[in-house]
Parts: structure tokens; sequence; C-alpha cells
């Protein structure tokens, strides 16, 4: 299938690593130009040279105010376009609600919340008709994470937050979807099964809650997230879409 990207512009945040990375990947293996955002200017130097002139760089936070100008900025003054956007949210600390002190709440919410909210709210509206924008969620949107309070709490907000921007950006011809990733063969995924205490264990416990018995690869959910962005998806939006190998249990 031809997902007509070829010389269309997009923001992946968050895009040095993980989900956002192999997004990347995908983008620009399929002809794509992206502006990729990141807090470390060395992991940005490295996605650079690996993706070369397809790919503009910008070091940037997603809580900081001034990011969604800046990299609209840099998509327009690079390419002259920009196509799309893929919301790459940052994983919060785990930990259960009974520990999680105020301040983990309030620096998870700026971060987190806040700022995928700031973020979706001004590159859907710098989007034009037959744009699209993306959220990288979590499949606690629609059921709890052992352990991941926070998560749990931000995210099936955020996910409310994209269906309501998909209502309020359809009229405009702009679509807006939510991805929720299960298992995924990521280094935020390795911590998390490091800091149980005991990683085989928990990797154990995972694949046996997967029908496909097995983590998926970044890849896996790249090629998805490219899809979902791209007009080969022109009539799907207010959609969260699971990327899970079946896990999550819900319809």
């Amino acid at each position: 299938m031809d997902l007509q990207l070829t010389d269309r512009a997009f923001i992946v945040t968050g895009g040095a690593r993980g989900l956002g990375r192999a997004t990347a990947d995908v983008l620009v293996a399929e002809g794509a130009r992206v502006v990729v955002s990141g807090r470390s200017a060395e992991t940005l130097a490295a996605v650079r040279e690996e993706l070369g002139e397809a790919v503009e760089v910008v070091v940037a936070d997603n809580a900081d105010p001034t990011t969604p100008e800046r990299l609209v900025r840099a998509a327009l003054d690079r390419w002259g376009r920009l196509d799309g956007a893929l919301v790459s949210v940052g994983g919060p600390p785990r930990g259960p609600v009974t520990t999680i002190t105020d301040d983990q709440w309030t620096a998870a919410f700026e971060s987190v919340f806040l700022g995928a909210v700031r973020l979706g709210r001004e590159l859907g509206a710098a989007l034009p008709r037959g744009g699209s924008l993306a959220f990288v969620l979590s499949s606690s949107v629609r059921a709890p994470l052992a352990d991941m309070a926070i998560s749990n709490g931000l995210r099936p907000g955020l996910a409310m937050v994209a269906k309501t921007l998909a209502d309020e950006l359809g009229p405009a011809g702009v679509r807006v979807n939510g991805l929720l990733p299960g298992r995924v063969e990521t280094e935020r995924v390795a911590e998390l099964d490091a800091a149980t205490g005991d990683p085989e264990a928990a990797r154990a416990a995972g694949v046996a809650s997967i029908p496909l018995r097995r983590y998926g690869e970044p890849a896996e959910f790249g090629r998805v997230a490219a899809f979902v962005l791209s007009p080969a998806a022109s009539f799907v939006s207010g959609v969260m879409l699971p990327v899970d190998g079946g896990m999550l249990r819900a319809l």
C-alpha cells in the first residue's frame, strides 16, 4: 500500500528514542520529512546522523510552553509545510497511589498531561485540511497498570482530550487519533521491568498476558503510527487504537 507520505512533513515529539523514534524511522523510509524533538542534544545528533537530510532536530521539552511554536517553525522553515504530528508523551514515574507524592503528581501533570494538551492544541491548529495528529498514550487508557498510578490517572484524560479535539478539528478536515501501546521492546519498558527487582519474572508475566505471547517490536508500532498519520487513513479519526498484541481485554 502506498501511504502517500512522499515529501510530506511531520513533527515527532520524543522522537530520539523508543516509539517516537520507531515512527520517525518508518516515516522517513516512506519518503516523509520529519522534525524530531527531544531533550537530549546527544541523542538527537545520533538521529540526525542516522536518518540524514530527511530529518530536522530540535532540542525541546514537551512541558515548555514555547515548544509547539518552535516545532511548527522548524517544519515551515525547512520544508515550507506541515502535514501532521505525533505527540509522544513521556512516561511518568511508577508507583502506587498510596506513595506518589503531590509534587510527583504536579510534575507529571505539567509534562505528561498539560504539555501534551498544549502540543495538541497548537500543532492541531497549525495543520491544513487533510492534516493528521496522533497521541502516543498507553493501554492504561482502558485498563489500569499495576504500580503505575500516574499513568492510570492521566492517560484516560488525555484520551478524552484527543477525542474532543477530533470533534473540534474535524470540520477543518484535520484528523486526531490516539495510539495505545502495550508491552513493546523499548528502553522505557525495559526500565519498568527492571524496576520490579526481577526483570525476568516481570517480562515472563508480561508475555503471559499477551495472546501473541511476545513483546512487540518498535517497528511494529511505528508502522501503525505512520499509517494512522498518513492520507491512507483519511477516514479514521477519534479512534483510540491499541497496538498491544491483544493484551487489552476490553473491546
